[in-house]
């Protein structure tokens, strides 16, 4: 059970986007924005207008409350629990082999290729590693970013327990495949 909610979280139904949306909202996470002259923004913790703020996803934080969702040893990264569920299944295989890049991004409670940029930006970080065969290893640094998000978010260590009690959730979204104007078929009658 989680004990707050005070980290960052992806949207609940991201999976509505086309992926060019989602990759645009994703890299432009954490820019600095300023409100145009005479409009304000409102941040998404405090609730009061601000004039600077830090973009998440359609929604704005104050540069304080944004330094208060990072989370312990993520070197300013914004982790979310899908970030923690990546670290996790690279911690702890379902099997005795080290698990393969595909089979995270595709078991993540978002679009795979979602899951792909995020892994990438775990390898930049510094936080994942992966071998020439596609297999993912967890750095020192990304245990200990795996130890402050599960810390933030269940106010405890992370632990193979947690892991498994988070297992068996819901199927992942789908982005819908866009029909191409050839593919559509005129109906005369």
């Amino acid at each position: 059970m989680k004990a707050t909610t005070k980290y960052f979280i992806y949207p609940e139904n991201l999976n509505i986007l086309d992926l060019a949306s989602i990759v645009s909202m994703y890299r432009s996470r954490g820019e600095p924005v300023k409100a145009p002259s005479g409009e304000y923004f409102a941040c998404a913790e405090s609730r009061k207008l601000i004039k600077e703020a830090k973009y998440w996803f359609g929604l704005y934080y104050s540069q304080q409350a944004w330094n208060d969702y990072l989370t312990p040893d993520s070197g300013g990264y914004p982790l979310t629990d899908i970030e923690m569920d990546i670290m996790a299944k690279i911690l702890y295989p379902q099997k005795e082999t080290p698990v393969m890049r595909q089979e995270v991004e595709e078991s993540l409670d978002i679009v795979p290729q979602l899951g792909f940029l995020i892994i990438n930006d775990l390898r930049q970080f510094g936080f994942i590693e992966e071998d020439e065969s596609n297999f993912l290893y967890l750095t020192a640094s990304g245990e200990a970013a795996l130890q402050g998000i599960a810390s933030r978010v269940f106010q405890k260590p992370f632990s193979s327990d947690l892991f498994v009690s988070r297992q068996g959730k819901e199927e992942k979204p789908k982005i819908k495949k866009a029909e191409k104007q050839a593919d559509r078929q005129i109906r005369l009658f």
